[in-house]
C-alpha cells in the first residue's frame, strides 16, 4: 500500500510550498527532509537579519498570498524595494527603475529565509494529510511495479534505471530512509537541492558549468537609510549588491551579497572572522557601493559558498520530476532563483491537481512533459541571462566595457524598454500558472 499520493524529498521553500499546495488540494503527501525542524516562531524576526533572504517578485508574493503565508510574513518582517539602482562601477553606465514608471507600488520584496520556512511550516502543520519527515535523509530510489512487494529495493538504489516510457500509471517510487524506514508513492518529486541526492539516484544528467566566482554574504547597518532601493554595482571581480531591510521600521540595513573570484571571497570571509575584520570589510563595502550609503557597519560574519549554474538534462522521469536548484541553479546576482524555484511548484501541481480533477492519472508521462515543457524554456533562458551578463561585466577589454556602459545608459533613457524590463523584474511573464497572475 502506498504511503501517501506524492513524497517530496526536500523540504526548503520549493518542497514546502509544492506540499502546500498539494496538501490544500487534499493529496496525500509524504516530505522527506534532512534538515532539522524550523525554528521555534517566537524567536523568529526579532534582533539582527538572517544571513540568507531572497529578493521575491510580485508574482511569488501572489502565489504565497494565496495559500495564506504572505500575511504572516507581511506582520513580521519584509522589506519592500520600490527602484533598483544598477551601474557599472569602472565607467558611467548607470539604469534606474522604479515601481512608478508601471503604476504599482513595489518591484518586490526582500524576505529572511528564515521567516519564509517557518510561516510555510505554520501552515503545513495545519493539514493533516500531510506528514513531515525531518532530519532523515534518502540512501535509496527505485521504481517498482508493486506485484511482488517483498523484493528488496534498497540494493538497487543506485542501478542504472531505465527512461523508456512505461504504461501511464506504470509503477511507484520506493524510497529507503537512513533510519531504516522505507516508503511508497506512485509520485516522487526532487526538491533536495543543486546537487541532489534523488536527481543523481534517478540517474538524471546534468549540465554544470563553474563560474569561477563565489558569493560573500552578511548583513550591514549604513549611515545613509536605503529609501526602499536596491543597488547593484559591477565591480571589476564581480556584482555587489545591497538588498534593502526593514528593522525596527527603520531603513538602515541592509543584506549583503558580494560576488568576486574564491580568492577574495576567502578574504573578505575571513574578516567578518574579528572585530577589527569587519571593520575593514565595512570599509571596502562602502568603497565598492562608491559611498552611496555612507559609512557601513558589518553586523555579522561574512560566509561565503561557490557559485555554479547547473541545469537538469530532464526535469521528469517516470513517476518524478524536479523543481527548484535540483532542475536548475543559477548566479545570484538578479536575485531570481527562488522565484523559478516557486514558479516550478506552482505549475506542477496545476498539472497535477488538473489531471486528477479530470479523471487523469497525475503519474502518466505526457502530464510530467507538459510540467516540463512550461518550465524548462523560461528556466533555460534565465540561466543564458545570467551568464551572458557574468560575461560581459567581467570582461576587460575596452570596447566591451565602453559598449555596456552605453548600453546601460541608453536603455535608461528608453522606457518602454525599462517598462519591459520591469515586468520581467515582477516575474510577470512567461506561461504563469493561475495562482501567480
Amino acid at each position: 500500500m502506498d504511503d501517501s499520493d506524492v513524497l517530496i524529498v526536500g523540504g526548503g521553500v520549493v518542497g514546502s510550498t509544492l506540499a502546500l499546495l498539494l496538501g490544500e488540494a487534499n493529496w496525500r503527501v509524504t516530505i522527506v527532509d534532512a534538515a532539522p525542524a524550523p525554528e521555534e516562531i517566537d524567536t523568529l524576526g526579532q534582533g539582527k537579519p538572517a544571513l540568507r533572504v531572497s529578493a521575491l517578485t510580485a508574482a511569488s508574493r501572489r502565489l504565497l498570498t494565496t495559500l495564506d503565508v504572505w500575511p504572516w510574513l507581511a506582520s513580521r518582517r519584509v522589506a519592500a524595494y520600490r527602484g533598483m539602482q544598477v551601474w557599472d562601477a569602472e565607467g558611467s553606465g548607470e539604469i534606474r527603475f522604479d515601481a512608478e514608471d508601471v503604476g504599482v507600488e513595489s518591484l518586490g520584496h526582500i524576505v529572511e529565509n528564515d521567516l519564509l520556512l517557518a510561516a510555510l511550516a505554520q501552515r503545513l502543520q495545519a493539514l493533516p494529510n500531510v506528514e513531515w519527515l525531518q532530519e532523515v535523509r534518502l540512501t535509496g530510489y527505485v521504481r517498482e511495479s508493486g506485484i511482488d512487494d517483498s523484493e528488496s529495493h534498497e540494493s538497487k538504489a543506485h542501478e542504472p534505471q531505465s527512461h523508456e516510457p512505461k504504461h501511464p500509471a506504470a509503477g511507484r517510487a520506493v524510497i529507503t530512509l537512513d533510519n531504516g524506514e522505507q516508503r511508497r508513492a506512485p509520485l516522487i518529486v526532487g526538491a533536495d537541492g543543486a546537487n541532489s541526492p534523488l536527481r543523481g539516484m534517478a540517474g538524471i544528467p546534468v549540465h554544470e558549468r563553474d563560474t569561477g566566482q563565489a558569493a560573500m554574504v552578511t548583513s550591514v547597518r549604513t549611515a545613509v537609510g536605503h529609501g526602499g532601493i536596491a543597488r547593484q554595482a559591477f565591480l571589476s571581480t564581480g556584482p555587489l549588491a545591497f538588498l534593502p531591510l526593514t528593522i525596527d521600521g527603520r531603513d538602515d540595513h541592509c543584506s549583503i551579497v558580494w560576488s568576486t573570484t574564491p580568492g577574495e571571497a576567502r578574504r573578505l570571509t575571513a574578516l567578518g572572522e574579528t572585530d577589527e575584520g569587519r571593520a575593514q570589510l565595512g570599509i571596502e563595502l562602502a568603497q565598492g557601493l562608491g559611498g552611496r550609503l555612507g559609512d557601513v557597519e558589518v553586523i555579522d560574519a561574512a560566509p561565503h559558498f561557490p557559485i555554479t549554474q547547473r541545469h537538469a538534462q530532464r526535469y521528469v522521469d517516470e513517476g518524478l520530476a524536479l523543481v527548484g536548484d535540483a532542475a536548475h541553479s543559477l548566479h545570484p546576482l538578479a536575485g531570481q532563483g527562488v522565484n523559478l524555484g516557486l514558479m516550478d511548484a506552482a505549475v506542477l501541481a496545476e498539472e497535477w491537481i488538473r489531471a486528477r480533477q479530470r479523471g487523469a492519472p497525475p503519474e502518466d508521462r505526457r502530464i510530467l512533459v507538459r510540467y516540463e515543457r512550461r518550465r524548462r524554456g523560461e528556466n533555460a533562458a534565465m540561466l543564458a541571462a545570467m551568464q551572458g551578463f557574468q560575461q560581459l561585466f567581467g570582461s576587460r577589454q575596452p570596447a566591451l566595457r565602453l559598449a555596456r556602459n552605453w548600453g546601460l545608459s541608453g536603455v535608461d533613457r528608453l522606457m518602454p524598454v525599462k517598462r519591459l524590463l520591469i515586468r520581467q523584474a515582477l516575474g510577470e511573464y512567461g506561461d504563469l500558472p493561475e495562482r501567480c497572475r
